[in-house]
C-alpha cells in the first residue's frame, strides 16, 4: 500500500532540477543535488519514502563516506525533501569537529603546483599548463574558466559572474603575455581561450581528467590534484602576504569570511614550524 508520500521518480527529480535551476542555482550545485537525491532514489529501489528508510539511508552513507561528505548529501537530501513539501522528513546533519590544520595528504605546495606546470610542458600540452596558471594566479573557479576571454586578456580583466553575484578578476601581467602569445598561435581573437576539440569552452570534467594525467610525471599524489585545490593555493599564498581575509574573500567570491578561512588552513607542520620560530622555548 502506497504512503502519502510516494517514492522517489524521475520526474520528482526533474522537476526538482528545473526548481534549482529557477533559483538560478549554479550548473555544478544543480548537478551534485541531482546526484545524491538519485543515489537516495536508487537505495530506496521503487520504495515509498518513510522517515524509517531516510534513516537507514543516512546510517548506510555514514558507514561508506566521510562526515562532511555525508552532510553535503543529506543537505542535497533534505532539499529535496522540502521541494516535495516534506520538511517533516528532513534529517540531521552529523556534527563535525571543525579542522583547525589542512591535512598534508591533501595540501597541494607550490613546489608541486610547479612540477605540474612543468610535466604540462614537458608533455607540450600548453593548453593545460595555462589552465592550471591561470587558476592559481586568479583564484578562480574552474566553472569560472569561461570568463577568461581574448577581450579580459586584452583589457586585463575579467568580468565574472557566479551564484547569482558579479566581480572582477584582474588578470596579472605575465600571465597576460603568456595568454596572448597563446590566442595568437590558436587564432582566437574574440570568446573564450580555453576550448576543447569541439570548439566549446572547457567543463570541469575537461580540466580534473587532463591534470590526473599529469600526476604520474609530476611525481604528485593523485589525492592533491584537482583543480580547486589550485584556488586553495591562490588563497594560502595570497593570505600569508596580505593578511586580509576580507579583501580576499572579495577576490574568491565568497559570500561569508568563514568560507575564505577554511581556504587559508595550513597544514600541521606549517603551523608547527612557525611555532618553533617564536623561541619560546628558553631553557
Amino acid at each position: 500500500m502506497q504512503n502519502e508520500y510516494g517514492t522517489v521518480t524521475s520526474a520528482r527529480i526533474e522537476a526538482f532540477a528545473q526548481h534549482l535551476r529557477d533559483q538560478e542555482r549554479s550548473a555544478a550545485t544543480i548537478e551534485k543535488y541531482v546526484h545524491d537525491v538519485r543515489a537516495l532514489a536508487n537505495f530506496l529501489n521503487g520504495r515509498d519514502i518513510s522517515k524509517g528508510l531516510l534513516l537507514e539511508w543516512k546510517e548506510a552513507l555514514i558507514e561508506a563516506y566521510a562526515p562532511a561528505s555525508v552532510n553535503t548529501m543529506l543537505a542535497a537530501a533534505n532539499r529535496f525533501l522540502g521541494f516535495c513539501g516534506l520538511n517533516e522528513l528532513r534529517l540531521r546533519k552529523l556534527k563535525t569537529q571543525k579542522t583547525l590544520f589542512l591535512s598534508e595528504e591533501k595540501e597541494l605546495t607550490r613546489a608541486e603546483y610547479v612540477r605540474l606546470v612543468q610535466a604540462a610542458e614537458r608533455q607540450e600540452n600548453a593548453r593545460l599548463s595555462l589552465v592550471i596558471q591561470t587558476i592559481c594566479a586568479t583564484g578562480i573557479r574552474v566553472s569560472e574558466l569561461r570568463f577568461i576571454t581574448a577581450e579580459a586578456v586584452q583589457s586585463g580583466r575579467a568580468e565574472v559572474s557566479n551564484k547569482g553575484k558579479r566581480r572582477a578578476v584582474f588578470l596579472p601581467d605575465k600571465l597576460r603575455k603568456l595568454l596572448r602569445a597563446y590566442l595568437q598561435k590558436q587564432r582566437i581573437t574574440a570568446g573564450a581561450v580555453f576550448l576543447s576539440k569541439n570548439g566549446r569552452p572547457l567543463d570541469r570534467s575537461n580540466v580534473w581528467r587532463d591534470m590526473k594525467a599529469l600526476c604520474e610525471s609530476a611525481g604528485v599524489a593523485p589525492g592533491k590534484v584537482f583543480p580547486h585545490n589550485l584556488r586553495h593555493l591562490f588563497a594560502r599564498t595570497f593570505y600569508a602576504l596580505e593578511k586580509d581575509l576580507s579583501r580576499l574573500a572579495d577576490i574568491l567570491g565568497h559570500s561569508s569570511v568563514n568560507t575564505t578561512r577554511i581556504y587559508t588552513a595550513e597544514s600541521g607542520a606549517v603551523h608547527a614550524r612557525l611555532l618553533g620560530r617564536l623561541n619560546l622555548v628558553v631553557t
